[in-house]
């Protein structure tokens, strides 16, 4: 099968020239955005569709050319294509699992240490001159991580490789799964609730879907404890925001990190942006040069994969 690929929005991973997608396959297309009036056009003659992150929706999908036989997501989560409408036109659709996960997870301890350190408001409190933290008794909350509970709400890949390091800090571990799963050498299983209300430190690794999406509301935020901090690396939908943000101004739990937000980036007038309780980063957990470059890389894997008959990472 001829690999003719045509890459639709390369400057969501490509930002800084340093992760081009120019030899992921024989003939290669690359647009740095595509708005959905042009996706049509530009999927036309192809073969191969890479996508990052982009909208494919059905009523776009169902209308792709014959000559699309796969879609690539450059990434892990695949929420963003509309899978009932790739099975109807006989489009297979792949992923690329894996690719972050070292990365991810160190973006998890981030959020946690800097949490567990006051970091926002002593980097604030020197930005405006305050240097008491220096000349006087530390102002601020700073506690250890060991001996805490990390509850892990998703044990697949990132959710474990995040586990090992907190393991290594010498935390206790409480995970959630999709299915029951017997508990391992210091891995702990138990309901939502259950983790939710003995966690300190609480870490999502979900992928979005409609069962999951807004999985921590206003009644799952009150089950924590009120020292407790959530973080969320994983996909913003997982958490109502509006509900999150009421929580974090009551002070019903300790703060939150997130790497990852319900509209990215969050409007200009969100008070995530300006609340001393939360670590904000803008989706920075799979952006590192090596992460982007081995994500790349997979993407050809996937096409090379597929074109030569033996599919890997397929999803439909």
């Amino acid at each position: 099968m001829q690999d003719n690929t045509v890459v639709l929005n390369a400057a969501r991973v490509n930002y800084d020239g340093k992760a081009g997608f120019e030899q992921v396959a024989s003939q290669v297309t690359v647009y740095d955005e595509t708005p959905p009036e042009k996706m049509l056009e530009r999927v036309a003659g192809h073969t191969v569709v890479v996508t990052k992150e982009i909208p494919v929706p059905g009523e776009i999908l169902r209308a792709f050319p014959d000559s699309v036989r796969l879609i690539c997501e450059a990434g892990t989560g695949y929420n963003n294509i509309d899978l009932e409408a790739a099975r109807e036109k006989g489009i297979a659709v792949c992923n690329v699992p894996e690719y972050s996960t070292q990365r991810v997870a160190q973006t998890v301890m981030l959020l946690m240490l800097n949490l567990a350190s006051s970091m926002t408001i002593q980097q604030r409190m020197l930005a405006a001159g305050d240097h008491s933290n220096f000349t006087d008794h530390l102002k601020v909350d700073h506690i250890e991580l060991n001996g805490k509970t990390l509850g892990v709400v998703g044990a697949g890949h990132i959710g474990r490789a995040v586990i090992r390091i907190a393991q290594a800090m010498e935390m206790k571990i409480l995970a959630t799964a999709h299915h029951p799963r017997p508990d391992e050498e210091g891995i702990h299983y138990v309901p939502l609730e259950e983790l939710l209300r003995q966690s300190d430190f609480v870490s999502l690794h979900c992928p979005l879907t409609d069962e999951t999406r807004h999985m921590i509301g206003a009644e799952q935020l009150g089950w924590m404890k009120p020292t407790a901090f959530l973080i969320n690396t994983a996909r913003g939908a997982l958490i109502d925001e509006p509900a999150l943000i009421a929580a974090l101004q009551r002070g019903q739990i300790a703060g939150a990190g997130l790497d990852v937000q319900e509209t990215e980036p969050p409007a200009a007038d969100s008070p995530l942006y300006r609340m001393e309780n939360v670590v904000l980063t803008p989706h920075m957990g799979w952006r590192g040069l090596e992460t982007r470059r081995r994500l790349v890389s997979m993407v050809a894997e996937n096409i090379r994969a597929f074109c030569s008959g033996s599919p890997i990472n397929r999803i439909v």
